[in-house]
């Protein structure tokens, strides 16, 4: 879980509180800053969520490739053994 997420989290909870309380107090400012608030964390955590399947998507990646070099290396191996000349 990267910071925008832990953030967007914080900026949901903290938007709804207020929200809550605006509505309950007859604070209309406040309510609308929570509602701000609150939308603006889900903002964050799709972005956090966004970049944590890019990182996920770049190391699967990232090891497939690994695994097809070494799978192509262990190819080359046999085939140079297969073409020795057998004594």
């Amino acid at each position: 879980m990267n910071n925008d997420r832990v953030k967007g989290a914080i900026d949901e909870a903290v938007g709804s509180a207020k929200r809550h309380v605006g509505s309950m107090t007859g604070n209309t400012r406040i309510e609308v800053e929570g509602a701000v608030q609150q939308v603006k964390g889900k903002f964050e955590t799709t972005v956090g969520k966004v970049k944590d399947a890019v990182h996920e998507a770049k190391d699967h990646i990232v090891a497939q490739n690994r695994k097809d070099e070494e799978a192509k290396h262990a190819h080359d191996e046999v085939i140079l053994v297969k073409e020795a000349p057998i004594f």
